[in-house]
């Protein structure tokens, strides 16, 4: 029988926006999939909410930050619900991801803001966040939470489809999910997505991104900065690991040129994505992408040269790449509700199958 519509909301590492996002699904299967839509941040609170990085600032400031995020994320549904035709009576549950300021597993530490009883009482719709504590707190790694949705949407695809597949998100981090031919999942951070990237463009050029990897096409890579930057403790680590999205920083390319930097930060996404192979059971015979990384033209064509597989975004077998998180904790809350597990020794160290998510209730 067909679920109910659910919501899911999602404000990655990168700090552009909020993605929104329905599917019409119940904990184990996904029926459809509806309308999405993203809502970007102004300039002044992305920089505010960048601020909060690394729980840095005033616990004061962090509060009002996070009572921003919070009604931003309702404006959101609101104006989901007004493209679906829908009302809050449609909808069984939001999923609130929130934003992750501070990511430390080693130290049983994760801090995602977001005011889910403030955002079930602006909306009116019962509200799953929180999604991360339980797995934090049990050993694991917290991230990443996808890969149980990676597998229902690869599950569904025609009979022949390619396995092993490597469902590889490139948001702020980027992550992947290996899932196997008898359906064994693996997944972990690879390193960095667009953070790095991200971050030269607006030091050096005043803009959020590198559009379309304008500045790394003119740019040449330099292989010792690459080198420098491969050597970082964590590609020799085993999998399933996480990482925070201030992890790495590209402090060793400001003696870079503009253009020569973006080329050289582009090539280490990629580089330290091609290492994962190194850790999959077998290797992918497939590539999908999603996330914001999969617009960028420089990027693709470096994995393509790196990966020894075919390599193509999600909308190429019907997904849509900037909903998927979105639609991903939609999912995990529906499996929240139901007690299932959001996360598994294979895709986070968590000791056992592990369920998480805190309910707040409308009205």
């Amino acid at each position: 029988m067909p679920g109910k519509w659910a919501i899911g909301l999602m404000s990655g590492t990168s700090a552009d926006g909020v993605d929104a996002a329905l599917i019409e699904a119940d904990a184990e299967a996904i029926y459809r999939f509806g309308p999405a839509l993203s809502e970007p941040y102004d300039p002044a609170f992305r920089q505010r909410l960048v601020a909060t990085y690394g729980g840095k600032g005033a616990l004061d400031e962090i509060a009002a930050v996070e009572r921003d995020l919070t009604q931003r994320h309702a404006v959101a549904v609101q104006h989901l619900l007004e493209r679906a035709k829908l009302t809050p009576a449609d909808i069984k549950v939001v999923g609130f991801h929130g934003q992750t300021i501070f990511h430390a597993p080693k130290e049983r530490r994760t801090w995602q803001i977001g005011d889910g009883a403030l955002l079930a009482q602006l909306t009116g719709i019962d509200v799953v966040n929180d999604f991360r504590s339980n797995d934090v707190a049990a050993g694991g790694q917290g991230a990443p939470l996808v890969p149980i949705f990676h597998k229902a949407l690869v599950d569904a695809l025609p009979a022949g489809s390619p396995r092993p597949i490597a469902v590889l998100n490139i948001g702020g981090v980027a992550n992947v999910t290996w899932i196997g031919r008898d359906g064994s999942l693996l997944a972990f951070d690879t390193g960095p997505g667009n953070a790095l990237i991200d971050d030269w463009a607006q030091r050096h050029e005043g803009r959020p991104v590198d559009l379309g990897g304008a500045l790394a096409k003119k740019g040449r890579i330099d292989e010792d900065v690459l080198a420098r930057l491969l050597s970082h403790p964590f590609f020799d680590a085993k999998a399933p690991k996480s990482l925070d999205r201030n992890a790495f920083h590209s402090k060793l390319a400001d003696h870079l040129s503009v253009e020569d930097g973006a080329a050289t930060l582009t090539a280490f996404t990629a580089a330290s994505i091609a290492r994962a192979v190194y850790l999959f059971p077998e290797p992918a015979q497939a590539w999908l992408v999603c996330g914001g990384g999969r617009h960028n033209p420089v990027l693709m064509d470096a994995l393509e040269e790196r990966l020894d597989a075919p390599v193509k975004g999600v909308n190429d077998v019907g997904w849509d790449g900037d909903a998927l998180e979105a639609q991903a904790f939609a999912y995990l809350a529906l499996r929240s509700l139901a007690g299932l597990p959001l996360s598994y020794p294979t895709t986070t160290a968590v000791p056992q199958p592990m369920t998480g998510g805190a309910l707040h209730k409308a009205g």
